[in-house]
C-alpha cells in the first residue's frame, strides 16, 4: 500500500511538470493556421459618461460583427449600430445601423490609422465610435499573437516597439505611456483549453480634433483574452478603460470635464 502512494505521487509530479512544460512555460506566436473557415465574433462596447463628481450624463452602445479570412488576411466588419441614452436605467435601443461600415473590408496594418482608410466614413463625431471597434480589434488580435513567444506564466513583458505617439487618421494623437503583457494561467473556453493573456496600458495621453469638437486627456485600458492553445483562435476578450478628457464644443464657450468609462466584450458567433 505505501508503494503504491509513493507510485502515485511519483505519477502525479511528473504529470504535474509535463503540464506545466507543455502549457505555461511559453506560447507559440503568429496566427492561426488556416482551415478554410472564417472565424466571425460580435464585438459590443458600452460607454458610459459621467462628470468628475460621479453624476450620470449619458450613455453609448457600438456592436458589430467581425469576420476575420485567415486565407487572404481580409477582414469585414457587418451590422455595426450605435445606441445611445440619456437614461442610465433604461436599457438601449437596437440604434441606428451604421451604413458606411457594411461589407468593410480591409488588411489590418498600420494604415488603417491613416486618414485614407477612412475617406468614405461620414464627418460626424459618432464614426469615431465606429473607428474604435477596428482599433480595439487589430489590439486585441496584436496583443494575442505578435507576442505570445515571449510570454511565459506570471512574467510581466514590456512592449517597447509602440511607446510612441501615433495619428489616429488625421482626427487626433495617441501617445503610449507603458503597455505591459502577462500570461496569467489556463482556462477552459468554448470548450476551448485557453491560454489566459492579461494587458494593460496606463496613463496614455489622447487629443482629439474635429469640426465639432475638440478633446484632451488621458486614458488608461487594460483586458483579457482567451487565446486556444491548439488552434491559437482568440475564443474570447474583455477589454475595460477609462477617460478623463477636457472637451471644447463649438458654439459654447465654456470648457467642462467628463469621465468615460468604457466597457467591451468580444464573442465567438458559431
Amino acid at each position: 500500500m505505501l508503494s503504491g502512494i509513493i507510485y502515485s505521487d511519483i505519477c502525479y509530479g511528473q504529470n504535474q511538470k509535463d503540464i506545466i512544460i507543455k502549457y505555461l512555460t511559453e506560447l507559440r506566436s503568429g496566427k492561426p493556421v488556416d482551415d478554410g473557415i472564417p472565424e466571425k465574433y460580435r464585438m459590443t462596447a458600452v460607454y458610459t459618461n459621467r462628470d468628475l463628481y460621479g453624476d450620470f450624463t449619458g450613455k453609448m452602445k457600438v456592436t458589430g460583427d467581425y469576420t476575420r479570412d485567415h486565407k487572404d488576411g481580409h477582414v469585414t466588419w457587418n451590422n455595426v449600430f450605435i445606441s445611445s441614452s440619456n437614461s442610465y436605467s433604461e436599457p438601449f435601443t437596437e440604434g441606428t445601423k451604421q451604413e458606411y461600415m457594411e461589407n468593410f473590408v480591409y488588411i489590418p496594418s498600420p494604415e488603417m490609422l491613416e486618414e485614407e482608410a477612412f475617406k468614405d466614413f461620414p464627418a460626424n463625431t459618432e464614426n469615431v465610435f465606429a473607428r474604435n471597434l477596428i482599433w480595439d480589434m487589430m489590439a486585441i488580435e496584436e496583443f494575442a499573437w505578435k507576442y505570445s513567444d515571449s510570454l511565459y506564466l506570471n512574467h510581466k513583458f514590456v512592449i517597447t516597439d509602440i511607446n510612441e505617439e501615433f495619428n489616429m487618421a488625421d482626427i487626433g494623437t495617441y501617445e503610449h505611456a507603458d503597455i505591459q503583457l502577462c500570461m496569467t494561467g489556463i482556462s477552459l473556453m468554448n470548450n476551448e483549453l485557453c491560454a489566459v493573456l492579461e494587458y494593460r496600458a496606463i496613463d496614455n495621453r489622447i487629443e482629439i480634433s474635429m469640426d465639432q469638437i475638440q478633446t484632451r486627456g488621458t486614458e488608461q485600458y487594460w483586458g483579457t483574452t482567451w487565446l486556444a492553445l491548439k488552434s491559437r483562435q482568440i475564443e474570447y476578450a474583455e477589454m475595460y478603460g477609462g477617460t478623463i478628457q477636457e472637451i471644447e464644443l463649438n458654439g459654447f464657450n465654456d470648457k467642462f470635464l467628463i469621465k468615460t468609462i468604457r466597457e467591451l466584450w468580444l464573442e465567438r458567433i458559431k
